[in-house]
């Protein structure tokens, strides 16, 4: 507590005549404290990128508007964070009845406890300071909720050891709603409630009060409700009923980020990249960051994955955050320094896409993580056409269809790749078209190179194959007509270090 604010409703009578402001209700503070952050053009929502000119305005309104209302959206769309960030819109701190379990109003009480003590003690009744984070609480609605849970219930034990009888108001133990008055109660996908529990909230949403237990308990309660659910869920009937629907005042959509650019804002400050410890760091180069960003668009536009269900934010985010520690892993194995993130390291992060996305009936007989791959290819022809438009591919690729190859590992050296790569011709050159020049690190280079590469893989301008590795692009006929007497990849020379065989051909 600090020692500016006045301990006794005395002193807080006399706070207030100086000055102290004293809202009627948690929303009319809200409101106020919104007011003030609008005029002064201070960000609402911190952390919440994407929304600026979409959802950010109209919970803007909900709140203007002493609204309870509900986010819709599918996972990992900023709902919650959205929610936690309403702690900011509350004053730093609140008197309360010290020891109240409901934090009720010094001036006026809800509970009989507290107006017993505000009867005994008159200006000498004790008051303490809630933290504004302490005011918020949070539910996940599960099928198991009980009313109790929620609301309330008789307390057998407390009865017996006060002696009173089971109907006295002080028997009560309350649930999670009360004990978040004068603050923010929020649910989290409500359609899981059971139908009897969405009933029950039916009176705090519509006349502000609970009954407990069928006694004649009213507690006129003052909170700001607000929910998430998913939207395949708030519209199937027998999730949720509708005289619920009906009392919460806003329903507002949310959705992932509309373009790459801001998906990669949001990823870029999600994920965990700061390595500068015992590792020494690693720099993932922007055509890496793309292409991770890349795959979550994919995701979201492909009929063998479900739609519904959504591709969360999160997929990109673990997705980079392997990349960076598969290049984490193959500096500090071959020495390499400073690391850069390839296109080999996202193929490395498959076990961060394939646990984020529900497969259609197409997408099972498929499999997870063929169509991770596939994804993962499209996003690099993407990338690759949009960044590097203007470069000149055609030597290389005809250095492929002459028979050449290029051998890669996993773990191959930057230097030693690169000194393979100088036998393409135009390859190395095209590098500063991906905004690398001839003097960046090496790590950085073969990066790049191997960027173009995987890029003419993916366009098809040169072939891939899972057995083989890459080869010069095929025409139907010749896939047809292609040679049984080629040695695979296990007739070829090992080559040094271990690990495996990519080649480009």
């Amino acid at each position: 507590m600090a020692s500016s604010h006045p301990s006794t409703l005395g002193g807080l009578r006399r706070a207030v005549a100086a000055g102290l402001p004293r809202h009627a209700s948690v929303k009319d503070e809200v409101r106020f404290n919104l007011i003030q952050r609008l005029r002064a053009g201070v960000t609402i929502f911190p952390g919440v990128v994407g929304y600026t000119d979409t959802v950010v305005p109209q919970v803007v309104n909900a709140l203007l508007s002493k609204h309870n209302f509900i986010l819709l959206g599918l996972r990992g769309q900023a709902k919650t964070r959205m929610l936690r960030a309403l702690v900011g819109l509350l004053d730093e701190s609140l008197p309360v009845v010290a020891g109240c379990e409901l934090r009720d109003d010094p001036f006026n009480p809800l509970c009989a406890a507290c107006r017993a003590k505000l009867a005994d003690a008159g200006d000498d009744l004790a008051v303490a300071w809630l933290p504004r984070e302490d005011r918020y609480i949070e539910k996940l609605a599960t099928p198991d909720v009980t009313i109790a849970d929620l609301i309330g219930d008789i307390d057998p034990i407390k009865a017996a050891r006060s002696g009173r009888e089971l109907g006295d108001e002080q028997t009560m133990h309350y649930g999670l709603l009360p004990r978040a008055n004068r603050g923010v109660f929020a649910i989290n996908e409500l359609p899981d409630l059971a139908g009897k529990i969405q009933v029950g909230l039916f009176n705090i949403l519509q006349e502000g009060d609970v009954q407990i237990k069928g006694y004649p308990v009213r507690l006129r309660l003052d909170v700001l409700m607000a929910f998430t659910a998913n939207p395949e869920d708030y519209t199937a009937r027998g999730k949720i009923i509708t005289p619920l629907k009906d009392r919460i005042g806003s329903e507002i959509r949310t959705h992932y980020a509309a373009t790459r650019g801001l998906g990669m804002d949001i990823t870029a400050q999600e994920a965990w990249l700061d390595r500068r410890d015992d590792s020494g760091g690693v720099e993932v180069p922007s055509w890496v960051r793309e292409v991770v960003e890349e795959i979550a668009f994919q995701a979201r536009t492909d009929r063998r994955i479900d739609q519904r269900s959504g591709v969360s934010q999160r997929l990109p985010i673990s997705v980079l955050e392997n990349v960076a520690s598969n290049a984490e892993r193959r500096a500090l194995t071959t020495g390499e320094a400073p690391p850069a993130a390839r296109i080999a390291d996202i193929y490395a992060a498959l076990p961060a896409i394939t646990g984020k996305f529900e497969l259609e009936y197409e997408g099972e007989i498929k499999g997870a993580d063929a169509i991770a791959h596939e994804l993962i290819r499209g996003a690099v022809a993407n990338v690759f056409v949009s960044t590097l438009d203007t470069l000149d591919t055609s030597r290389i690729v005809d250095w492929f269809e002459a028979g050449g190859s290029l051998p890669l590992e996993d773990t191959t050296r930057a230097e030693e790749f690169l000194t393979r790569a100088r036998r393409i011709p135009g390859l190395l050159e095209g590098v500063r078209f991906a905004g690398v020049d001839d003097q960046a690190p090496a790590p950085l280079r073969a990066s790049a190179v191997e960027f173009i590469l995987e890029g003419l893989a993916a366009t098809r301008k040169i072939g891939r194959t899972t057995e083989r590795g890459y080869q010069a692009a095929e025409q139907p006929a010749q896939r047809r007509a292609t040679r049984r007497d080629e040695p695979s990849l296990d007739d070829l020379p090992p080559m040094p270090g271990g690990g495996k065989k990519k080649y480009y051909n």
